[in-house]
């Protein structure tokens, strides 16, 4: 099948269309100063979205799921805080970092105004490991009408396993070949790829702010790469 035959676009969530690097990094400079401490919050918030991811990828693959992304955030933040020696952080400012801040992440502004757009062309659905009330909510706060959310919460298999992609698939009630999974991260792509669908690499250089994101160029069997939404559109042949 060509793209000519994609019916849907399927989105990673976090990182391709929210920015969770500046969302904490800033609750955590916040927490930091309010007890006048000095850190390099970027790399702490780093490695809070690294060990926090680490926890999910597979995750129900030999039994099913007891945690969600906000449990893992919760855990791992906790993790960090005793390892750094800051335990002086009180309980309201850890869930000001891994729930608040979680939940009012900024969509990178090159998304907003193109989803409307595509949405008249494509079912375009979050496709996602974080939690229905991270998507919930930060839809609302960027004006995001998702025609569906699909977060592997409910599905009880987290991606990369392929049942998360054609779990997905089968309740849009299209083939997987008629699904497009859109991300930044090769590792999801991948395994999209492997379960049938389409795959669009859309850029994401400042993910992880200054150090770069880990695997910023696109493996070669990707059926797009862009710049950006905007070319998304552009070369899905919508106008914008």
């Amino acid at each position: 099948m060509s793209l000519d035959d994609v019916k849907a676009l399927t989105f990673d969530t976090g990182g391709t269309i929210l920015d969770w690097h500046t969302g904490f990094t800033n609750a955590l400079a916040k927490a930091g100063a309010s007890l006048g401490l000095e850190e390099d919050w970027a790399a702490i918030a780093n490695d809070l979205r690294r060990r926090s991811l680490r926890r999910m990828v597979n995750l129900g693959k030999d039994s099913p799921p007891e945690y969600n992304f906000d449990d893992s955030h919760r855990v791992v933040l906790n993790e960090l805080i005793a390892e750094n020696g800051m335990e002086d952080i009180t309980e309201k400012e850890r869930y000001d970092i891994w729930w608040t801040a979680a939940h009012s992440f900024e969509a990178w502004p090159d998304f907003p105004a193109v989803l409307p757009k595509l949405r008249k062309k494509f079912i375009c659905a979050s496709m996602t490991i974080l939690s229905f009330r991270i998507v919930i909510d930060t839809a609302k706060r960027n004006n995001l009408s998702w025609d569906a959310v699909i977060s592997c919460e409910g599905i009880g298999k987290y991606k990369a396993l392929p049942e998360a992609y054609l779990t997905a698939a089968r309740w849009l009630q299209l083939k997987p070949e008629e699904c497009c999974m859109v991300a930044c991260h090769n590792f999801d792509l991948d395994a999209a790829k492997n379960a049938g669908f389409k795959t669009a690499f859309v850029r994401r250089p400042d993910e992880w702010g200054a150090a770069g994101p880990p695997d910023p160029e696109p493996n070669p069997n990707h059926d797009i790469v862009a710049a950006g939404f905007p070319d998304l559109a552009r070369q899905l042949e919508v106008q914008i």
